[in-house]
């Protein structure tokens, strides 16, 4: 198996590329930080096997590596001869931003051991000079937080890969077993109408119709439910845009046998898509 994309970044230290790394590997890369280049064709040779559900590889490649500026052009070549496409992504900022990112880190810089910080600073940049033309994409993140670089990242792999939809699960409970963890949304609907109270529908299920029917038959539920529904038809585009790859939304009532479950039925037949799943956690307790 070869991959017809391998991407490499690079750039200046301190520009961001421990983050961009981390935005890749988010969008299902198999990224290796400090490659040494002339380790790179073997493990292409070996890894291959072991990438499948992978989107591609990332390698970040910089200076820490001191033979990486003299090995690197003439390793890409040859690959490229067996039929490997790379693509360079190269991270720059400028001076004041950089100086500002090491003393608030407080990393030291690779280059930096015979010189000071902005000496450093200014020496990487021009050893790297021939690289940064021999690059496909630069991009300047002086003004970027980790958040706007992720996102500018995202949406450099989502255009290599085919998007992948956010995965939906939504989850009934009861708050007498406790609440479920890792929940992204959660809603307490314990102010509704309880069927538990009616006893030809106590021993019945949110799943059966006349439970159903007695819970949406009260005007309360029904303005909640629109409400709730516009709350989660506007939420689900803005997680997909930001790049999540999972969101489960939990609806919680007494015992998790009537309410929660009729209205996760509810919000689960007003989404039906492929990628919406429905699991009524304590519907048998």
């Amino acid at each position: 198996m070869k991959y017809n994309k391998i991407i490499i970044i690079t750039g200046l230290s301190g520009s961001g590329k421990s983050s961009a790394m981390a935005a890749f590997e988010d969008a299902g890369f198999f990224c290796v930080d400090n490659m040494p280049v002339a380790m790179l064709p073997k493990f292409l040779e070996i890894s291959a096997e072991d990438m499948h559900g992978k989107a591609g590889l990332v390698f970040v490649m910089d200076l820490r590596e001191a033979g990486f500026l003299y090995r690197y052009q003439s390793t890409f070549e040859e690959l490229g001869k067996k039929g490997y496409n790379f693509e360079i992504i190269f991270l720059e900022a400028d001076e004041k931003t950089l100086l500002k990112r090491f003393n608030q880190s407080r990393r030291q810089h690779p280059l930096s051991y015979n010189s000071n910080l902005a000496d450093a600073i200014k020496n990487e940049k021009e050893q790297l000079t021939l690289l940064r033309k021999d690059s496909d994409i630069i991009i300047d993140t002086s003004h970027y937080n980790i958040h706007k670089l992720k996102s500018v990242i995202r949406d450099i792999a989502n255009k290599r890969v085919p998007s992948q939809t956010m995965r939906i699960n939504i989850m009934s409970f009861g708050f007498k077993y406790d609440p479920p963890q890792n929940v992204d949304l959660l809603i307490d609907v314990r102010f509704l109408k309880n069927p538990y109270f009616v006893p030809e529908l106590k021993n019945k299920s949110g799943e059966n119709s006349e439970v159903f029917d007695y819970i949406f038959n009260d005007d309360i539920t029904r303005e909640f439910i629109k409400k709730y529904k516009d709350l989660i038809d506007f939420l689900i585009p803005h997680y997909e845009n930001e790049g999540k790859s999972y969101l489960t939304i939990a609806i919680g009532c007494t015992g998790g046998r009537h309410r929660s479950v009729a209205v996760s039925r509810d919000l689960f037949e007003h989404i039906k898509k492929p990628n919406v799943s429905l699991n009524h956690r304590d519907i048998n307790q």
